[in-house]
C-alpha cells in the first residue's frame, strides 16, 4: 500500500512528462527568431543555413584556388598574346618569308605557355597563401609574404637550390610591396 502511495506521488502525469521532455529535448519555438539585435546603421540580416553554406564555398580555399587560377590564365593568355605580337621574327635574309598559319602557331604557343604558368602561379600562390592563413588564423601581410617566399622558392628550385632562394627571397619581396600597396 506505500508502495502505490510512493509511486503516485513521484510519478509525472502524461501531460507534465511531455512538457518536461519538450523542455530539456527541444521544443518547436525558434529562438534565432525572437533575437532583438539593435540597429546601428542600417537594417540587420541574419542569414539563413543556405546563405551560409554559399559564403562557406566562396570563402574555401579550394574556390580562391580556382578563381586565382582561372584569373592567372586570363591573364597570362592576355600578356603571352601582346608579348608575342611585338616579338621580332628575325630570320635569315635568304629564308623563306613565315606564312600566317605559321604566325598564327607561334601566336597560340606564346598564348598558351603564358597562360598556364600564370595560372599555376596563381594557383599555387592562392593555395598556399589561403592554408597559412588558415593555419595562422589572422589575415594580415605576414600571410602573403610567407606564401610568396613559399611560391617564388618552389619555382625557382626547378633551377637549383640558389635560384630556389633567390626566387623565394625576391617573389616575397614583391608580394609585400604589392600587400602593403592594396592595403594602405
Amino acid at each position: 500500500m506505500e508502495e502505490s502511495k510512493i509511486d503516485s506521488s513521484v510519478g509525472f502525469s502524461p501531460k507534465e512528462m511531455d512538457s518536461l521532455m519538450k523542455y530539456f529535448v527541444g521544443n518547436n519555438c525558434k529562438y534565432r527568431e525572437q533575437i532583438i539585435i539593435p540597429r546601428t546603421v542600417g537594417p540587420i540580416h541574419i542569414k539563413s543555413i543556405d546563405e551560409k553554406r554559399v559564403e562557406a564555398v566562396f570563402e574555401s580555399c579550394a574556390f580562391k584556388s580556382l578563381v586565382a587560377s582561372v584569373m592567372g590564365y586570363g591573364l597570362g593568355a592576355a600578356l603571352g598574346l601582346f608579348s608575342a605580337s611585338v616579338s621580332p621574327n628575325i630570320t635569315a635574309p635568304d629564308a623563306p618569308q613565315q606564312t600566317a598559319r605559321e604566325i598564327f602557331r607561334d601566336l597560340k604557343f606564346s598564348t598558351l605557355s603564358y597562360a598556364k604558368n600564370f595560372a599555376l602561379v596563381g594557383l599555387m600562390f592562392s593555395a598556399v597563401e589561403c592554408t597559412i592563413e588558415s593555419y595562422r588564423g589572422k589575415g594580415d601581410w605576414k600571410n602573403g609574404t610567407y606564401a610568396g617566399g613559399i611560391t617564388g622558392g618552389l619555382i625557382g628550385l626547378r633551377a637549383g637550390l640558389k635560384p630556389g632562394i633567390v626566387g623565394a627571397l625576391g617573389f616575397a619581396a614583391f608580394s609585400t610591396a604589392i600587400d602593403y600597396y592594396m592595403r594602405h
